[in-house]
This record gives C-alpha cells, sequence and structure tokens, in this order.
C-alpha cells in the first residue's frame, strides 16, 4: 500500500508554524521536506486529491493507495498551495473539486500554472458551465469529469493522465540534461579567446535576443554555441529545433521550414508542420544559412520580422515566438555586398553577430579539449585512454586543423577506439605534424598502419583508377586519353558530406576512363545498375554523351 497524507487542517492557524502544521498532520515528522523532495523525484506515481466532500476524497485516497499510488488529500485550496507552492511538491496528477470552500479550482490552477506546477490535472465537479470547461481547457487541464464519478471513465483518464506525465518527465528530463550539457563552460579552453567566448555567452544568455549571427570557419563549433545559447538562455524549456540549409534541396526547404498543407504540390498528402512551427516558445537555428536561395530569404525575413507566416498551400496566418541563431561560414555581409546574400535579411538575423575563433588561433586549447574528447570516447566505446604521449600531442599542437575542432574529434575518436592500452596511439592521426593553413589539403592515411602521411595518394582507389584508366586507354584510343591526372584528393575536415564525395569519385573515374561506364565499373570494382543508379542519382547522365 501506498504512503498517505491526509492534509485537514484548523481553519486558524499561525503562518510561522504552517509547515510544522504541515508535517504534523502528515504524520512525517522525522521525514519533513526530505520526503517531498523524495516525492518530486520519484512523482510519476503520486496523485494530489484537492476535495473538500471527506467521504469521496477518503474513497479516492484509499483506491489509489490499493493501486501503488502515492496520495495527498487536501480539502481546502490554502492546503494544496502550501503543498505545491511553498513546498514545491511536484504530484504527477492532480484531481480537484472545482468549487471548494475558500476559492475556485480553476483560479487555482492558474495560480499553480504561474509557479510552473505542470501537474497533469482532472476537474471534479457536480456541475460546470461551458465557460468553465473552456477555461479549464485553456489553462492545460486533462479532462472535466462530472459527478457522480464513474470510475471506469476515471481509470481511464487516469491512464492517460499518466502517459502525458511521463512524457512530460522525459522532455524535463531531456531538457535538465541538455542545461547541465550545454553551459556556457563547455565551450572548452584557457585561451583569451575562448574565454571571450564564453563571458559573452552568459552575458547573452541573460536578455531575450530576437536573432542571432555566429560566424567562423568551418568546424569551429557553431553548433555547440547555438545549443549554449538556447540551453543556457531565457528559452531553455522551449524546443531547440536545427536545420542545415545546405542540407536540404532548395525546392523542399520553403516545406520543411515553414510547412505545408495538403495537396499544396505534388506528393503532399497531407499537412506537415514547419520546423519554424515547431520551434514555437524556443529556438530556431539555421546553420549554414548563407547557402540559402535567395527567393527563400524574402519570405524568412518577413516571418522573422511579424512573428508569422503562412503554410505553403495555406491562407491562415500562424503566428509564433521563436529565437532565431544563425550560422555561417561565409562572410554575409561581403556575399550581401555581391547580391548573393539579401542586405536586409543580413541586418535582420545580426541583431548581435559573434564570430567564433578558429583552433590555430587558441593553441592553448587543444590539451583540454584532447582530454575532454577521450573521456567522452573512452566513455562511449570501453576504452581506458589515461594519457597522450609527448610526441603524439606536439604533432596535435603543432598541426594547423584546417577543419579546426570537428576535425580534431574525428582524429582523437578514431585514435581513441583503435588504442589498445593506456595511451593514446599515434600511428592512427593521419596528420602531418607541420602546420597546415586553412585550404591544405590533409595528407591521407595509407597501409595497415595508416600511420605513413605522405603528398602522394597511395589509396587503392586511386591505384584502380589509375590501373584500369590505362587499360581503357588501350581500348578505346585516343577518346580515352584523358588529360585528368589519375588520383583524387577528398578533404577530411567536415566539409564534404559522404554523399558529396561519392559524387566527386563517380565523376572522376568516369573522366579517368573516357566516359566509359563498363571501363568505370571495373576500375570502381561495383556492378553497371549500381554505377547506373548512382550516375542518375548524382544527375551526371549528360556525361556519358562526352564518349567518342
Amino acid at each position: 500500500m501506498g504512503q498517505g497524507w491526509d492534509y485537514q487542517l484548523p481553519t486558524t492557524w499561525c503562518a510561522a508554524t504552517a509547515a510544522k502544521c504541515i508535517w504534523a498532520k502528515a504524520n512525517l515528522a522525522g521525514q519533513k521536506q526530505q520526503s517531498f523532495c523524495h516525492a518530486r523525484a520519484n512523482n510519476m506515481k503520486t496523485i494530489a486529491i484537492i476535495e473538500d466532500e471527506k467521504l469521496l476524497g477518503n474513497e479516492l485516497k484509499r483506491r489509489f493507495e490499493r493501486e501503488g499510488w502515492r496520495v495527498t488529500h487536501s480539502p481546502r485550496i490554502e492546503d494544496a498551495r502550501r503543498l505545491f507552492i511553498e513546498l514545491g511538491f511536484a504530484p504527477a496528477i492532480v484531481l480537484s473539486d472545482m468549487n471548494l470552500p475558500d476559492g475556485n479550482g480553476l483560479d487555482f490552477l492558474e495560480e499553480a500554472r504561474a509557479h510552473n506546477v505542470q501537474s497533469e490535472w482532472i476537474f471534479l465537479s457536480g456541475y460546470g458551465t461551458r465557460k468553465d470547461i473552456e477555461r479549464a481547457a485553456d489553462l492545460g487541464a486533462l479532462d472535466f469529469l462530472a459527478k457522480p464519478l464513474d470510475f471506469h471513465k476515471l481509470d481511464l483518464t487516469i491512464a492517460t493522465a499518466t502517459r502525458g506525465a511521463q512524457a512530460r518527465q522525459r522532455i524535463d528530463d531531456t531538457t535538465r540534461q541538455a542545461v547541465e550539457r550545454f553551459s556556457p563552460e563547455s565551450f572548452i579552453g584557457p585561451s583569451d579567446a575562448a574565454a571571450q567566448v564564453r563571458n559573452m555567452l552568459v552575458q547573452l544568455g541573460k536578455v531575450p535576443i530576437t536573432s542571432i549571427l555566429i560566424g567562423g570557419e568551418t568546424g569551429t563549433g557553431k553548433g555547440l554555441v547555438a545549443k549554449i545559447l538556447h540551453y543556457s538562455g531565457l528559452r531553455k524549456d522551449g524546443p531547440f529545433i536545427d536545420l542545415n540549409c545546405a542540407a536540404i534541396p532548395k525546392d523542399m526547404l520553403e516545406s520543411e521550414l515553414f510547412g505545408h498543407e495538403s495537396g499544396a504540390f505534388t506528393g503532399a498528402k497531407g499537412r506537415h508542420r514547419g520546423l519554424m512551427e515547431q520551434a514555437d516558445g524556443g529556438t530556431l537555428f539555421l546553420d549554414e544559412i548563407g547557402e540559402m536561395d535567395i527567393g527563400l530569404q524574402s519570405k524568412l525575413l518577413t516571418s522573422i520580422e511579424e512573428q508569422s507566416f503562412r503554410r505553403v498551400g495555406g491562407e491562415e496566418k500562424i503566428s509564433v515566438d521563436i529565437q532565431l541563431v544563425a550560422a555561417s561560414n561565409r562572410d554575409l555581409r561581403a556575399a550581401s555586398a555581391r547580391g548573393d546574400f539579401r542586405l536586409d535579411l543580413y541586418h535582420r538575423i545580426s541583431v548581435f553577430e559573434m564570430a567564433l575563433p578558429a583552433l590555430r588561433d587558441r593553441n592553448e586549447d587543444i590539451a583540454p579539449i584532447v582530454a575532454n574528447l577521450i573521456s567522452e570516447f573512452n566513455a562511449r566505446s570501453g576504452k581506458q585512454v589515461q594519457t597522450v604521449p609527448e610526441p603524439v600531442m606536439a604533432i596535435l599542437q603543432s598541426y594547423g586543423w584546417p577543419g579546426n575542432v570537428r576535425e580534431l574529434r574525428n582524429v582523437i575518436e578514431r585514435s581513441v577506439m583503435l588504442a589498445n592500452g593506456p595511451e593514446l596511439p599515434g600511428e592512427w592521426l593521419g596528420i602531418s605534424p607541420s602546420p597546415l593553413t586553412p585550404g591544405t589539403q590533409v595528407p591521407a592515411m595509407t597501409g595497415a598502419g595508416a600511420g605513413a602521411t605522405t603528398s602522394e595518394d597511395t589509396s587503392p582507389i586511386t591505384h584502380a583508377l589509375a590501373n584500369d584508366t590505362k587499360t581503357a586507354s588501350g581500348q578505346m584510343g585516343d577518346a580515352a586519353r584523358s588529360p585528368v591526372e589519375p588520383a583524387i584528393t577528398l578533404p577530411l575536415d567536415g566539409s564534404v558530406s559522404l554523399e558529396e564525395m561519392e559524387e566527386k569519385i563517380i565523376r572522376k573515374a568516369l573522366a579517368l576512363n573516357g566516359y566509359n561506364v563498363m571501363a568505370t565499373v571495373r576500375a570502381l570494382g561495383t556492378t553497371r545498375e549500381t554505377l547506373r543508379y548512382r550516375i542518375r542519382k548524382y544527375g551526371l547522365e549528360d556525361l556519358l554523351g562526352q564518349t567518342g
């Protein structure tokens, strides 16, 4: 049987002794507030009953205790107020009468919501007007049950409320974990540049800025900063919705961002809520906003200014309250001067603008970042890497990191996953110890050990392309003798997606083999059907007309 707390306090009592009276009536004098904290932490099976009819209140209390619930019973709003607001008790479900001796249940629900009491609320009433029911719905009450109670309907409503409480608890837990993870301190490093970023994030978290523009090279941590701005700011309890504008085809981006109505275009079989609508009350993060089609930028500008928009194919205007965080590795001011980006949109999204430093400009941050990454990947893989040998750290600190923290993360992940002892191995770094500047290609790892670094590309793909080019040239004559260099270099700094790499490889292979499909099939070690599919996928059919 669950623990029950029955609050039936005297009508008049001293405010100074209120808490003592509550604990005395609850028979919890030895446990006091710790019990309530425990109940709050385990509130998935807690019900608070606010009911002045003693027989009904006691019957409900005994019924739910038999089912394993922890139950409190408050006959007056005053008792419930002390329990919820003063003591911070947060039950999963509240069963409340509408009309109580010292007030109205709807008024108390509104007061509780103002104090962030998010319990699932069910009203019990012998009578209730349509206006009362509508107000209850507006305040977020789950249901309105008439007296005398239909216990079968009550059980169904309680089951629904339990599912809602569990979903809310999962959301709360996720938000709490994100708040702990994405604090300003998660932008790691003792350098002055990192400290300036953290200080700015702390300041921005205290003010309601409508739009922020984050600049910086690829891999500097723009996505991390966007999450810090959200989870350490005033909107942390709202949703965080992110969209990479470069990852969505331009003809689909409008629908993804604003949503669409059924039948708005071919294939639109139902209504779709866009990301801007999903971000209502929270933050919308638009990464790589500089890649957005200039025609769509106008609609985005209007939506941001008016905080409203229409779905594709829709007539109804939908109002939202969002904070916009945009990011780009391009100079949007220069792009605006060239006409590649709307100047008015640039001014609107850059209410506040911050540029993140490149990793090569904060070399002293590399060691603590590496230590943090090793801890993360140890936990993920079960490895026990504890130290970084000095020669390995010297290589990490002398490298130019064109891919910044993203590239460093990839290097450390690979090295930890392949480590066989407590030291971070150097043979899997795959980087040159000499400083590199942005745009310099990273030497490819070669051989089984993948430790050698060389300016030549000795990968199996390159050898296959080169060897098959000779074969194809002998078979096809001058038409197949391509001036294209039989090698391909792909950046490993995260700036090129896997699909983009695949397209580059296929383009190069076709060129090296005189755009002959069968020769390219042999070079790539694939099948004709697979190659044909990818040629269609990447729109390379026109290239095949260049043969002979």
